[in-house]
């Protein structure tokens, strides 16, 4: 890994989504007419940044929004299973306009402890950890370079907060669809740079 010159890696969150099934499930959804705009929005955002590649998540919401705003930046997608959102474990079936089931063990990994599970799926370190493989990677092919990673909310918030070192003057926000985080992977250890609310 090339530390000399590190690479920038933008986080951001797909676009405005709409999906299939009214209960809790692992679907990839799809962009709206509001999320496509969105995601031309993030490319418009990062024209004058030289992004040389998008990687996303698997997921065909995050996908819809890596292909569209590579196409503004002319440059190749590359998707990443590592990417993807946590998955809802034994909550599939469960009507999504109930109470939402995730938001007790998200709160708790939020706290710090990441040994919490989802019922059936992940622990919040399992999350973290693959995360962090893929952005390792990802910075590891792209020494120098900036490049966009298009993935979820709540992978990303996790990422931020358990991954990240906040430089001086940088306010960690939430991710709203299309807004996104600057990083960089430095001797030490991974930077939260900035952040841009869209």
């Amino acid at each position: 890994m090339s530390l000399h010159c590190p690479a920038t890696v933008i986080l951001a969150r797909h676009g405005e989504a709409v999906y299939e099934a009214t209960t809790w499930a692992d679907e990839g959804g799809s962009l709206t007419s509001v999320g496509r705009k969105q995601a031309a929005g993030l490319a418009s955002a990062l024209q004058d940044r030289r992004v040389a590649h998008v990687y996303c998540s698997t997921m065909a919401r995050a996908v819809q929004t890596a292909e569209l705003a590579a196409a503004m930046l002319d440059v190749d997608v590359t998707t990443r299973l590592g990417l993807q959102e946590f998955a809802v474990g034994d909550f599939a079936g469960v009507d999504r306009a109930a109470e939402d089931p995730f938001a007790p063990t998200f709160r708790t990994w939020l706290d710090g402890d990441l040994s919490a599970r989802i019922r059936g799926a992940e622990s919040g370190a399992e999350v973290v950890a693959r995360g962090r493989t893929v952005l390792e990677e990802i910075a590891d092919r792209h020494p120098g370079e900036t490049v966009l990673v298009v993935a979820h909310g709540g992978i990303l918030t996790l990422l931020v907060r358990h991954l990240l070192t906040v430089e001086n003057g940088v306010t960690p926000r939430g991710f709203v669809n299309c807004g996104y985080a600057e990083t960089a992977l430095g001797a030490d250890g991974w930077r939260l740079t900035g952040w841009s609310a869209a």
